[in-house]
Protein backbone atom coordinates (compact mmCIF):
# COMPACT_ATOMS: atom_id res chain seq x y z
CA UNK A 1 0.00 0.00 0.00
CA UNK A 2 2.83 2.47 0.78
CA UNK A 3 4.34 2.71 -2.94
CA UNK A 4 0.47 3.99 -3.98
CA UNK A 5 0.75 7.28 -6.05
CA UNK A 6 -1.40 9.98 -6.31
CA UNK A 7 -3.37 9.69 -9.90
CA UNK A 8 -5.18 12.50 -11.72
CA UNK A 9 -7.97 12.63 -14.23
CA UNK A 10 -6.15 12.31 -17.53
CA UNK A 11 -3.76 9.34 -16.06
CA UNK A 12 -7.11 7.31 -14.89
CA UNK A 13 -8.71 7.78 -18.26
CA UNK A 14 -5.56 6.52 -19.58
CA UNK A 15 -5.68 3.58 -17.10
CA UNK A 16 -9.08 2.81 -17.92
CA UNK A 17 -9.27 2.98 -21.75
CA UNK A 18 -5.61 0.40 -22.09
CA UNK A 19 -8.43 -2.36 -20.84
CA UNK A 20 -10.26 -2.10 -24.26
CA UNK A 21 -9.13 -2.75 -28.15
CA UNK A 22 -8.83 0.08 -29.90
CA UNK A 23 -11.77 0.07 -31.27
CA UNK A 24 -15.05 0.08 -28.98
CA UNK A 25 -17.60 -3.27 -30.31
CA UNK A 26 -21.15 -2.41 -31.21
CA UNK A 27 -24.08 -4.53 -31.88
CA UNK A 28 -23.47 -4.96 -35.61
CA UNK A 29 -19.89 -6.74 -34.56
CA UNK A 30 -21.28 -9.58 -32.60
CA UNK A 31 -20.38 -12.58 -34.53
CA UNK A 32 -22.92 -14.73 -36.66
CA UNK A 33 -24.20 -17.37 -34.97
CA UNK A 34 -23.46 -19.18 -37.78
CA UNK A 35 -20.57 -19.45 -36.16
CA UNK A 36 -21.57 -21.44 -33.26
CA UNK A 37 -20.93 -25.12 -34.07
CA UNK A 38 -24.08 -26.68 -34.97
CA UNK A 39 -26.29 -24.14 -34.68
CA UNK A 40 -27.56 -23.78 -38.11
CA UNK A 41 -28.09 -27.79 -38.17
CA UNK A 42 -29.96 -27.27 -34.45
CA UNK A 43 -32.13 -24.29 -35.61
CA UNK A 44 -33.06 -26.30 -38.66
CA UNK A 45 -34.22 -29.52 -36.74
CA UNK A 46 -35.84 -26.75 -34.51
CA UNK A 47 -37.39 -25.33 -37.82
CA UNK A 48 -38.41 -28.65 -38.86
CA UNK A 49 -39.95 -29.60 -35.59
CA UNK A 50 -42.30 -26.92 -35.69
CA UNK A 51 -43.48 -26.98 -39.36
CA UNK A 52 -44.60 -31.24 -38.37
CA UNK A 53 -46.49 -29.73 -35.40
CA UNK A 54 -43.99 -31.54 -33.03
CA UNK A 55 -44.02 -31.23 -29.00
CA UNK A 56 -41.34 -29.12 -27.97
CA UNK A 57 -40.29 -29.57 -24.09
CA UNK A 58 -37.57 -26.84 -23.09
CA UNK A 59 -35.51 -27.48 -19.90
CA UNK A 60 -33.36 -24.64 -18.31
CA UNK A 61 -31.73 -23.75 -15.27
CA UNK A 62 -32.71 -22.19 -11.93
CA UNK A 63 -29.81 -19.70 -11.85
CA UNK A 64 -30.68 -15.68 -13.35
CA UNK A 65 -28.57 -17.20 -16.66
CA UNK A 66 -30.68 -19.77 -16.83
CA UNK A 67 -34.49 -17.86 -15.89
CA UNK A 68 -33.29 -15.62 -18.46
CA UNK A 69 -32.53 -17.86 -20.89
CA UNK A 70 -36.02 -19.52 -20.45
CA UNK A 71 -37.79 -16.56 -20.38
CA UNK A 72 -36.31 -15.07 -23.60
CA UNK A 73 -37.18 -19.05 -25.47
CA UNK A 74 -40.67 -18.93 -24.24
CA UNK A 75 -41.09 -14.96 -25.40
CA UNK A 76 -39.90 -15.92 -28.76
CA UNK A 77 -42.15 -19.28 -28.95
CA UNK A 78 -44.78 -17.36 -28.02
CA UNK A 79 -44.49 -14.37 -30.57
CA UNK A 80 -44.30 -17.21 -33.11
CA UNK A 81 -46.66 -18.46 -31.93
CA UNK A 82 -45.98 -21.77 -31.08
CA UNK A 83 -46.72 -23.71 -27.73
CA UNK A 84 -43.39 -24.72 -26.30
CA UNK A 85 -43.53 -26.36 -22.78
CA UNK A 86 -41.07 -24.96 -20.57
CA UNK A 87 -39.54 -26.80 -17.55
CA UNK A 88 -37.03 -25.32 -15.00
CA UNK A 89 -35.41 -28.23 -12.56
CA UNK A 90 -36.75 -27.59 -9.00
CA UNK A 91 -32.75 -27.34 -7.13
CA UNK A 92 -34.30 -29.57 -4.02
CA UNK A 93 -36.61 -32.19 -6.26
CA UNK A 94 -35.17 -32.51 -9.62
CA UNK A 95 -31.49 -31.57 -9.07
CA UNK A 96 -29.73 -29.39 -11.64
CA UNK A 97 -30.42 -29.17 -15.24
CA UNK A 98 -32.09 -31.77 -17.48
CA UNK A 99 -31.69 -35.19 -15.63
CA UNK A 100 -34.02 -39.02 -16.21
CA UNK A 101 -36.03 -37.72 -12.96
CA UNK A 102 -37.27 -34.27 -15.04
CA UNK A 103 -37.76 -36.53 -18.38
CA UNK A 104 -40.63 -38.45 -16.57
CA UNK A 105 -42.43 -35.58 -16.70
CA UNK A 106 -41.94 -35.08 -20.37
CA UNK A 107 -44.08 -35.73 -23.12
CA UNK A 108 -42.24 -34.53 -26.17
CA UNK A 109 -40.52 -34.88 -29.60
CA UNK A 110 -38.01 -32.50 -28.85
CA UNK A 111 -36.26 -31.48 -25.99
CA UNK A 112 -34.13 -28.47 -25.80
CA UNK A 113 -31.48 -27.55 -23.22
CA UNK A 114 -30.38 -23.93 -21.98
CA UNK A 115 -28.19 -23.00 -19.69
CA UNK A 116 -27.22 -26.64 -19.28
CA UNK A 117 -26.44 -29.96 -20.03
CA UNK A 118 -22.81 -30.31 -21.44
CA UNK A 119 -22.49 -33.27 -18.17
CA UNK A 120 -26.63 -34.37 -18.99
CA UNK A 121 -25.36 -38.05 -19.84
CA UNK A 122 -27.66 -40.63 -18.42
CA UNK A 123 -30.42 -37.38 -19.53
CA UNK A 124 -29.18 -38.23 -23.08
CA UNK A 125 -29.41 -41.71 -22.97
CA UNK A 126 -32.88 -42.04 -21.78
CA UNK A 127 -33.89 -39.34 -24.41
CA UNK A 128 -32.51 -42.11 -27.05
CA UNK A 129 -34.20 -44.84 -25.31
CA UNK A 130 -37.37 -42.92 -25.57
CA UNK A 131 -36.65 -41.86 -29.22
CA UNK A 132 -37.01 -38.01 -28.34
CA UNK A 133 -34.40 -35.76 -30.36
CA UNK A 134 -31.78 -34.00 -27.68
CA UNK A 135 -30.54 -30.91 -28.70
CA UNK A 136 -28.27 -29.26 -25.53
CA UNK A 137 -27.52 -25.08 -25.74
CA UNK A 138 -25.18 -24.62 -22.76
CA UNK A 139 -21.72 -22.20 -21.94
CA UNK A 140 -19.74 -24.59 -19.68
CA UNK A 141 -16.85 -26.26 -19.55
CA UNK A 142 -17.33 -29.46 -21.25
CA UNK A 143 -15.33 -32.70 -19.92
CA UNK A 144 -13.19 -34.90 -22.68
CA UNK A 145 -16.34 -36.78 -23.22
CA UNK A 146 -20.40 -35.15 -24.39
CA UNK A 147 -23.34 -36.47 -24.20
CA UNK A 148 -24.61 -38.24 -26.64
CA UNK A 149 -27.28 -35.52 -27.92
CA UNK A 150 -28.16 -34.86 -31.51
CA UNK A 151 -27.02 -31.21 -31.36
CA UNK A 152 -24.58 -29.75 -28.99
CA UNK A 153 -24.30 -25.82 -29.13
CA UNK A 154 -21.22 -24.52 -26.85
CA UNK A 155 -18.97 -22.31 -27.57
CA UNK A 156 -16.60 -23.57 -25.28
CA UNK A 157 -16.48 -27.26 -27.19
CA UNK A 158 -12.88 -27.94 -28.77
CA UNK A 159 -14.58 -27.95 -32.34
CA UNK A 160 -16.15 -24.49 -32.29
CA UNK A 161 -14.75 -21.93 -33.62
CA UNK A 162 -16.77 -18.76 -32.24
CA UNK A 163 -14.79 -15.79 -32.61
CA UNK A 164 -15.60 -15.07 -28.80
CA UNK A 165 -16.75 -17.80 -26.30
CA UNK A 166 -16.92 -16.18 -23.22
CA UNK A 167 -21.01 -15.58 -23.57
CA UNK A 168 -23.36 -17.04 -21.20
CA UNK A 169 -26.27 -19.26 -21.50
CA UNK A 170 -28.86 -17.00 -22.36
CA UNK A 171 -26.42 -15.51 -25.45
CA UNK A 172 -25.87 -18.80 -26.47
CA UNK A 173 -29.77 -19.35 -26.74
CA UNK A 174 -30.35 -16.00 -27.86
CA UNK A 175 -27.90 -16.59 -30.95
CA UNK A 176 -29.69 -20.05 -31.58
CA UNK A 177 -33.33 -18.02 -31.92
CA UNK A 178 -31.54 -15.71 -34.46
CA UNK A 179 -30.90 -18.68 -37.11
CA UNK A 180 -34.69 -19.81 -35.83
CA UNK A 181 -36.07 -16.66 -36.89
CA UNK A 182 -34.30 -17.00 -40.69
CA UNK A 183 -35.16 -20.60 -40.75
CA UNK A 184 -39.06 -19.97 -40.30
CA UNK A 185 -38.67 -16.46 -42.11
CA UNK A 186 -40.24 -14.39 -39.46
CA UNK A 187 -39.89 -10.58 -38.64
CA UNK A 188 -38.81 -10.98 -35.07
CA UNK A 189 -36.76 -8.39 -33.98
CA UNK A 190 -33.56 -9.77 -31.90
CA UNK A 191 -32.78 -6.69 -30.31
CA UNK A 192 -36.04 -6.61 -28.18
CA UNK A 193 -34.67 -9.34 -25.80
CA UNK A 194 -31.64 -7.29 -24.86
CA UNK A 195 -32.38 -6.15 -21.40
CA UNK A 196 -32.79 -9.58 -20.19
CA UNK A 197 -30.02 -10.81 -21.88
CA UNK A 198 -27.44 -7.99 -20.23
CA UNK A 199 -29.33 -9.36 -16.79
CA UNK A 200 -27.88 -12.40 -17.41
CA UNK A 201 -24.48 -11.26 -18.91
CA UNK A 202 -23.87 -9.27 -15.88
CA UNK A 203 -24.97 -11.99 -12.96
CA UNK A 204 -23.28 -14.78 -14.92
CA UNK A 205 -20.18 -12.65 -14.14
CA UNK A 206 -19.29 -12.92 -17.99
CA UNK A 207 -16.30 -10.71 -18.66
CA UNK A 208 -17.93 -6.85 -19.71
CA UNK A 209 -15.52 -6.82 -22.86
CA UNK A 210 -15.53 -6.84 -26.20
CA UNK A 211 -19.15 -7.99 -27.23
CA UNK A 212 -20.64 -8.48 -23.98
CA UNK A 213 -20.23 -4.96 -23.40
CA UNK A 214 -22.23 -4.02 -26.41
CA UNK A 215 -24.49 -6.19 -25.40
CA UNK A 216 -24.88 -5.00 -21.73
CA UNK A 217 -25.01 -1.08 -22.67
CA UNK A 218 -27.84 -1.87 -25.11
CA UNK A 219 -29.47 -3.97 -22.71
CA UNK A 220 -29.47 -1.33 -19.90
CA UNK A 221 -30.82 1.16 -22.62
CA UNK A 222 -33.42 -0.86 -23.31
CA UNK A 223 -34.44 -1.33 -19.39
CA UNK A 224 -34.88 2.08 -19.03
CA UNK A 225 -37.52 2.33 -21.71
CA UNK A 226 -38.58 -1.07 -22.70
CA UNK A 227 -42.50 -1.58 -22.35
CA UNK A 228 -42.07 -5.35 -21.12
CA UNK A 229 -43.88 -5.25 -17.99
CA UNK A 230 -40.85 -6.75 -15.57
CA UNK A 231 -38.92 -4.38 -17.11
CA UNK A 232 -41.31 -1.52 -16.46
CA UNK A 233 -40.79 -2.74 -12.82
CA UNK A 234 -37.76 -3.11 -12.30
CA UNK A 235 -37.01 0.36 -13.44
CA UNK A 236 -39.92 1.58 -10.56
CA UNK A 237 -38.16 -0.53 -8.17
CA UNK A 238 -34.63 1.36 -8.92
CA UNK A 239 -36.41 4.38 -9.41
CA UNK A 240 -33.06 5.98 -11.61
CA UNK A 241 -32.64 7.62 -14.75
CA UNK A 242 -29.99 5.47 -15.98
CA UNK A 243 -29.81 1.47 -14.47
CA UNK A 244 -26.06 0.46 -14.25
CA UNK A 245 -24.73 -3.17 -14.24
CA UNK A 246 -23.98 -2.59 -10.38
CA UNK A 247 -27.84 -1.95 -9.62
CA UNK A 248 -28.58 -5.18 -11.54
CA UNK A 249 -25.64 -7.01 -9.98
CA UNK A 250 -26.84 -6.24 -6.42
CA UNK A 251 -30.49 -5.79 -6.44
CA UNK A 252 -32.01 -7.21 -9.15
CA UNK A 253 -29.97 -10.46 -9.57
CA UNK A 254 -30.25 -11.64 -6.08
CA UNK A 255 -33.83 -11.25 -6.03
CA UNK A 256 -34.62 -13.03 -9.35
CA UNK A 257 -31.93 -16.00 -8.03
CA UNK A 258 -33.67 -16.33 -4.77
CA UNK A 259 -36.96 -17.83 -6.37
CA UNK A 260 -34.80 -20.82 -7.30
CA UNK A 261 -32.18 -21.02 -3.97
CA UNK A 262 -35.31 -20.91 -1.98
CA UNK A 263 -38.43 -22.42 -3.47
CA UNK A 264 -38.87 -22.89 -7.35
CA UNK A 265 -37.57 -21.21 -9.91
CA UNK A 266 -40.32 -21.05 -12.28
CA UNK A 267 -41.65 -18.01 -9.56
CA UNK A 268 -38.91 -15.68 -11.38
CA UNK A 269 -39.79 -16.98 -15.16
CA UNK A 270 -43.34 -15.67 -14.23
CA UNK A 271 -42.21 -12.54 -13.35
CA UNK A 272 -39.80 -12.24 -16.61
CA UNK A 273 -42.61 -13.46 -18.48
CA UNK A 274 -45.74 -11.60 -17.18
CA UNK A 275 -47.65 -9.73 -20.12
CA UNK A 276 -49.03 -7.55 -17.98
CA UNK A 277 -47.67 -5.20 -14.68
CA UNK A 278 -50.05 -5.98 -12.26
CA UNK A 279 -48.54 -9.89 -12.52
CA UNK A 280 -45.09 -8.72 -12.72
CA UNK A 281 -45.74 -6.35 -9.96
CA UNK A 282 -46.78 -9.29 -7.62
CA UNK A 283 -44.53 -11.79 -8.82
CA UNK A 284 -41.46 -9.08 -8.03
CA UNK A 285 -42.84 -8.88 -4.30
CA UNK A 286 -42.75 -12.55 -3.94
CA UNK A 287 -39.07 -12.27 -5.12
CA UNK A 288 -38.50 -9.62 -2.73
CA UNK A 289 -39.84 -11.51 0.53
CA UNK A 290 -37.89 -14.48 -0.63
CA UNK A 291 -34.80 -12.70 -1.18
CA UNK A 292 -34.88 -11.68 2.55
CA UNK A 293 -35.60 -15.00 3.73
CA UNK A 294 -32.36 -15.49 1.67
CA UNK A 295 -30.64 -13.02 3.75
CA UNK A 296 -31.58 -14.39 6.92
CA UNK A 297 -30.66 -18.02 5.72
CA UNK A 298 -27.38 -17.12 4.21
CA UNK A 299 -26.05 -15.06 7.21
CA UNK A 300 -26.86 -17.60 9.98
CA UNK A 301 -24.85 -19.81 7.57
CA UNK A 302 -22.21 -17.51 6.97
CA UNK A 303 -22.07 -17.29 10.58
CA UNK A 304 -21.73 -21.20 11.39
CA UNK A 305 -19.43 -21.71 8.24
CA UNK A 306 -16.80 -18.80 9.36
CA UNK A 307 -16.28 -21.65 12.58
CA UNK A 308 -15.27 -24.01 10.89
CA UNK A 309 -12.71 -22.65 8.56
CA UNK A 310 -9.14 -24.27 8.34
CA UNK A 311 -7.23 -21.13 7.41
CA UNK A 312 -3.77 -22.95 7.10
CA UNK A 313 -5.76 -24.79 3.78
CA UNK A 314 -4.72 -23.08 0.61
CA UNK A 315 -8.82 -24.14 -0.60
CA UNK A 316 -11.01 -23.74 2.35
CA UNK A 317 -13.33 -26.72 2.85
CA UNK A 318 -16.42 -26.63 4.69
CA UNK A 319 -19.64 -28.70 5.60
CA UNK A 320 -22.87 -28.05 7.41
CA UNK A 321 -25.09 -30.34 8.40
CA UNK A 322 -28.81 -29.18 7.46
CA UNK A 323 -27.50 -26.09 5.83
CA UNK A 324 -29.66 -24.80 3.38
CA UNK A 325 -28.71 -25.98 -0.32
CA UNK A 326 -29.71 -23.02 -2.02
CA UNK A 327 -27.87 -20.94 -0.38
CA UNK A 328 -24.34 -22.48 0.28
CA UNK A 329 -22.76 -20.70 -3.36
CA UNK A 330 -23.29 -17.43 -1.23
CA UNK A 331 -22.12 -18.48 1.67
CA UNK A 332 -18.97 -19.72 -0.75
CA UNK A 333 -18.20 -16.07 -1.43
CA UNK A 334 -18.89 -14.65 1.73
CA UNK A 335 -15.89 -16.83 2.32
CA UNK A 336 -13.65 -15.55 -0.06
CA UNK A 337 -14.20 -12.03 0.23
CA UNK A 338 -12.93 -12.46 4.20
CA UNK A 339 -10.06 -15.00 3.72
CA UNK A 340 -8.96 -13.94 0.06
CA UNK A 341 -9.22 -17.65 -0.64
CA UNK A 342 -11.08 -19.82 -2.94
CA UNK A 343 -14.00 -21.78 -0.84
CA UNK A 344 -16.26 -24.76 -1.35
CA UNK A 345 -19.02 -24.82 0.86
CA UNK A 346 -21.33 -28.33 1.24
CA UNK A 347 -24.62 -28.60 2.68
CA UNK A 348 -25.38 -32.46 4.12
CA UNK A 349 -27.97 -34.81 4.06
CA UNK A 350 -28.75 -37.68 4.54
CA UNK A 351 -25.13 -38.94 3.80
CA UNK A 352 -24.80 -36.65 0.63
CA UNK A 353 -22.77 -33.65 0.44
CA UNK A 354 -23.95 -31.12 -2.40
CA UNK A 355 -21.68 -28.11 -2.84
CA UNK A 356 -20.68 -24.99 -4.73
CA UNK A 357 -17.57 -23.44 -4.97
CA UNK A 358 -16.01 -19.68 -5.71
CA UNK A 359 -12.70 -18.95 -6.59
CA UNK A 360 -10.54 -15.76 -5.63
CA UNK A 361 -7.75 -14.14 -8.69
CA UNK A 362 -6.45 -16.64 -11.42
CA UNK A 363 -7.62 -19.83 -9.80
CA UNK A 364 -9.21 -22.32 -12.05
CA UNK A 365 -11.03 -23.81 -9.45
CA UNK A 366 -13.44 -26.31 -11.97
CA UNK A 367 -9.63 -27.57 -12.80
CA UNK A 368 -8.62 -28.50 -9.31
CA UNK A 369 -12.25 -29.75 -8.78
CA UNK A 370 -11.28 -32.16 -11.74
CA UNK A 371 -8.28 -33.12 -10.72
CA UNK A 372 -9.86 -34.71 -7.80
CA UNK A 373 -13.42 -35.81 -9.63
CA UNK A 374 -12.78 -39.34 -9.06
CA UNK A 375 -13.32 -38.63 -5.23
CA UNK A 376 -17.02 -37.33 -6.41
CA UNK A 377 -20.21 -38.27 -7.72
CA UNK A 378 -20.80 -35.12 -9.88
CA UNK A 379 -19.11 -32.14 -11.00
CA UNK A 380 -19.87 -29.34 -13.33
CA UNK A 381 -19.00 -25.34 -13.78
CA UNK A 382 -16.10 -23.01 -14.99
CA UNK A 383 -12.87 -20.87 -13.73
CA UNK A 384 -14.59 -18.92 -11.08
CA UNK A 385 -17.79 -21.23 -9.90
CA UNK A 386 -18.81 -24.56 -10.09
CA UNK A 387 -21.21 -27.27 -8.56
CA UNK A 388 -20.46 -30.65 -7.30
CA UNK A 389 -21.42 -33.71 -5.54
CA UNK A 390 -20.27 -36.59 -3.27
CA UNK A 391 -20.46 -39.13 -0.41
CA UNK A 392 -19.78 -37.56 3.27
CA UNK A 393 -17.59 -40.47 4.12
CA UNK A 394 -14.88 -38.49 1.20
CA UNK A 395 -15.42 -34.90 2.24
CA UNK A 396 -12.05 -35.15 4.16
CA UNK A 397 -10.13 -36.75 1.60
CA UNK A 398 -11.12 -34.49 -1.13
CA UNK A 399 -10.30 -32.02 1.36
CA UNK A 400 -6.87 -33.01 1.24
CA UNK A 401 -6.74 -33.77 -1.88
CA UNK A 402 -7.71 -30.48 -3.43
CA UNK A 403 -5.34 -29.00 -1.19
CA UNK A 404 -2.36 -31.22 -2.54
CA UNK A 405 -3.35 -29.78 -6.14
CA UNK A 406 -3.57 -26.38 -4.70
CA UNK A 407 0.18 -26.90 -3.72
CA UNK A 408 1.06 -26.32 -7.65
CA UNK A 409 -0.08 -22.96 -7.85
CA UNK A 410 1.44 -19.70 -7.92
CA UNK A 411 1.21 -17.38 -4.95
CA UNK A 412 0.05 -14.93 -7.16
CA UNK A 413 -2.44 -16.73 -8.62
CA UNK A 414 -4.49 -16.38 -5.38
CA UNK A 415 -4.45 -12.28 -5.58
CA UNK A 416 -7.78 -11.22 -5.56
CA UNK A 417 -8.21 -8.87 -8.22
CA UNK A 418 -9.28 -6.06 -6.64
CA UNK A 419 -6.32 -3.43 -7.56
CA UNK A 420 -5.99 -0.34 -6.55
CA UNK A 421 -5.63 2.27 -9.45
CA UNK A 422 -4.24 4.86 -7.61
CA UNK A 423 -4.93 7.63 -4.80
CA UNK A 424 -7.24 10.63 -5.48
CA UNK A 425 -6.38 14.50 -4.32
CA UNK A 426 -9.76 15.81 -2.45
CA UNK A 427 -10.10 18.23 -5.18
CA UNK A 428 -10.27 16.36 -7.68
CA UNK A 429 -13.43 14.04 -6.42
CA UNK A 430 -16.08 15.71 -8.47
CA UNK A 431 -19.03 16.07 -11.17
CA UNK A 432 -16.32 15.44 -13.85
CA UNK A 433 -14.76 12.85 -12.19
CA UNK A 434 -18.14 10.98 -12.28
CA UNK A 435 -18.54 11.56 -15.96
CA UNK A 436 -15.25 10.41 -17.10
CA UNK A 437 -16.09 6.64 -14.53
CA UNK A 438 -19.37 6.80 -16.28
CA UNK A 439 -17.59 6.67 -20.04
CA UNK A 440 -16.08 3.25 -19.03
CA UNK A 441 -19.96 1.47 -17.85
CA UNK A 442 -20.57 -0.84 -17.59
CA UNK A 443 -18.25 -1.89 -15.17
CA UNK A 444 -17.61 -5.81 -14.20
CA UNK A 445 -16.24 -8.66 -14.53
CA UNK A 446 -12.94 -8.19 -16.61
CA UNK A 447 -13.91 -3.62 -16.24
CA UNK A 448 -13.92 -4.04 -12.40
CA UNK A 449 -15.15 -0.44 -11.19
CA UNK A 450 -11.56 1.40 -9.97
CA UNK A 451 -11.02 1.32 -6.11
CA UNK A 452 -9.03 4.15 -4.93
CA UNK A 453 -6.95 3.90 -1.87
CA UNK A 454 -6.93 6.64 1.21
CA UNK A 455 -3.97 6.72 3.63
CA UNK A 456 -4.07 7.38 7.50
CA UNK A 457 -6.71 10.29 6.89
CA UNK A 458 -7.88 11.55 10.18
CA UNK A 459 -11.62 10.77 11.09
CA UNK A 460 -13.72 14.51 11.93
CA UNK A 461 -16.76 12.42 12.73
CA UNK A 462 -18.91 9.56 12.20
CA UNK A 463 -22.90 9.31 12.23
CA UNK A 464 -24.73 5.81 11.77
CA UNK A 465 -27.57 5.64 9.76
CA UNK A 466 -30.79 3.49 8.72
CA UNK A 467 -34.13 2.41 10.55
CA UNK A 468 -31.31 0.06 12.46
CA UNK A 469 -28.58 1.81 12.31
CA UNK A 470 -26.49 -0.77 10.65
CA UNK A 471 -24.60 1.80 8.13
CA UNK A 472 -22.02 4.26 8.66
CA UNK A 473 -21.26 7.73 7.44
CA UNK A 474 -17.42 8.95 8.24
CA UNK A 475 -15.93 12.58 7.71
CA UNK A 476 -12.88 12.89 7.27
CA UNK A 477 -9.97 15.37 6.10
CA UNK A 478 -7.41 13.64 3.72
CA UNK A 479 -4.30 15.51 4.43
CA UNK A 480 -3.73 18.10 6.37
CA UNK A 481 -3.35 20.38 3.67
CA UNK A 482 -7.05 19.85 2.80
CA UNK A 483 -9.74 23.20 3.60
CA UNK A 484 -12.45 20.56 2.65
CA UNK A 485 -13.07 17.33 4.14
CA UNK A 486 -15.21 14.41 2.35
CA UNK A 487 -17.40 11.94 3.33
CA UNK A 488 -17.28 8.11 3.38
CA UNK A 489 -20.26 5.50 3.07
CA UNK A 490 -19.69 2.12 4.67
CA UNK A 491 -23.36 0.28 4.16
CA UNK A 492 -24.25 -2.83 7.03
CA UNK A 493 -21.22 -1.48 8.40
CA UNK A 494 -20.75 -0.06 11.56
CA UNK A 495 -17.65 1.63 12.36
CA UNK A 496 -16.11 2.86 15.79
CA UNK A 497 -13.84 5.83 16.20
CA UNK A 498 -10.48 4.07 16.17
CA UNK A 499 -7.54 4.76 18.85
CA UNK A 500 -5.42 6.58 16.10
CA UNK A 501 -8.44 8.70 15.20
CA UNK A 502 -7.43 7.84 11.67
CA UNK A 503 -8.35 5.70 8.67
CA UNK A 504 -6.75 3.58 5.89
CA UNK A 505 -9.35 2.38 3.70
CA UNK A 506 -10.29 1.44 -0.23
CA UNK A 507 -13.20 2.60 -1.69
CA UNK A 508 -15.08 2.58 -4.97
CA UNK A 509 -16.91 6.03 -6.90
CA UNK A 510 -20.84 6.45 -7.33
CA UNK A 511 -23.18 8.36 -8.41
CA UNK A 512 -25.54 9.92 -6.01
CA UNK A 513 -28.72 11.26 -7.38
CA UNK A 514 -31.30 13.36 -4.47
CA UNK A 515 -33.80 16.02 -4.67
CA UNK A 516 -32.45 16.55 -8.80
CA UNK A 517 -29.09 17.30 -7.17
CA UNK A 518 -26.07 14.88 -8.02
CA UNK A 519 -22.83 14.39 -6.03
CA UNK A 520 -19.92 12.14 -5.79
CA UNK A 521 -21.00 9.08 -3.39
CA UNK A 522 -17.34 7.44 -1.59
CA UNK A 523 -18.21 3.36 -0.90
CA UNK A 524 -15.37 2.08 1.74
CA UNK A 525 -14.72 -1.01 0.11
CA UNK A 526 -12.13 -2.71 2.90
CA UNK A 527 -10.58 -1.16 5.65
CA UNK A 528 -6.76 -1.39 6.29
Amino acid sequence: METLDYINKNELYTLLASRFDKEEKKLSNIPSPELLHNAPEAAKKIAEAIRANKRITLVGDYDVDGVSSTAIMVDFFRQIPYPLEAIIPNRFRDGYGVSPTVLERVDADLVITVDNGISAFSAAEVCKERGIDLIITDHHTPAEKVPDALYIVNPKLNECDYPFPEICGAQVAWLLLGLLKKELGLSIDMRQFLDILAIAVIADVMPLVNINRAIVKAGLELLSNSSRPASIIIRDFLNKKRVTSEDIAFQIAPRINSAGRLEDASLALDFYTAQDTHTAYRQFELLGQLNEMRKETEAQTTKEAIKKVNVNDKIIVVAGEGWHEGVVGIVASRLVDRFSLPAIVFSVEDGVAKGSARSVGDVNIYELIKENEHLLTKFGGHKMAAGLGLNVDNIDAFTEAINNSAKELNEEDFIPKESLSGRLRTEDIDNELLELLESFEPFGEANLRPTFYIKNAQILNIRLMGADKSHSRVEILQSNDDTKSIELVAFRQVITMPKSGTISCSYSIAKNEFNGKITPQLLIKKIY
